[in-house]
């Protein structure tokens, strides 16, 4: 029983002097590049561009309503024949897939241009907190924002492949 507490303490002491000579930061990232100035010239290219889809967005809707309205009027036409008031019908609904599509692709492409335009900025933050751990000697760097560990420094062993071999994995 006095070993195994001597064991235990002596281990505690030892992972105490390991803890001491690592080096731990964090940062927060959000709040950095929230402030970085290559941010709000990236969100206001992408406003623009936003602006765009949203004008040629309600052009369609408005013509598609327009449309609609012109072909209930001729529908409620009892006079209209049944051909022409199926031929509206389907162009409406033609109309509404297009309208649809638009939007989708018009998504598609903002999120697209939002991550071509934000990964230099995500990157360059990056880098710069891979210098400030390099520079500063530090193990880890944690991401208050994100919860997430962004840098490790060469103290640290990278376990990954003994890991996989535990788990069989090759």
């Amino acid at each position: 029983m006095f070993k195994r507490f001597m064991l235990l303490a002596v281990t505690a002491t030892m992972m105490c002097f390991a803890a001491q000579a690592q080096k731990f930061g964090y940062v927060n990232t959000s709040e950095i590049f929230n402030v970085m100035p290559e941010k709000a010239t990236a969100e206001n290219t992408l406003k623009q561009v936003s602006d765009k889809y949203e004008t040629e967005f309600k052009n369609l809707q408005d013509a598609f309503q327009k449309k609609m309205n012109d072909y209930e009027a001729a529908d409620k036409d009892a006079t209209t024949p049944q051909a022409i008031k199926d031929r509206h019908n389907q162009e409406l609904q033609d109309d509404y897939m297009k309208i649809q599509n638009f939007q989708q692709t018009a998504a598609q492409d903002l999120q697209r241009q939002q991550d071509t335009l934000l990964a230099p900025i995500t990157q360059k933050l990056q880098n710069a907190i891979q210098a400030v751990g390099a520079e500063g000697g530090y193990t880890f760097i944690f991401d208050q924002a994100a919860g997430a560990i962004i840098y490790t420094g060469t103290n640290a062993e990278d376990v990954s492949a003994k890991v996989k071999a535990k788990l069989g994995i090759k």
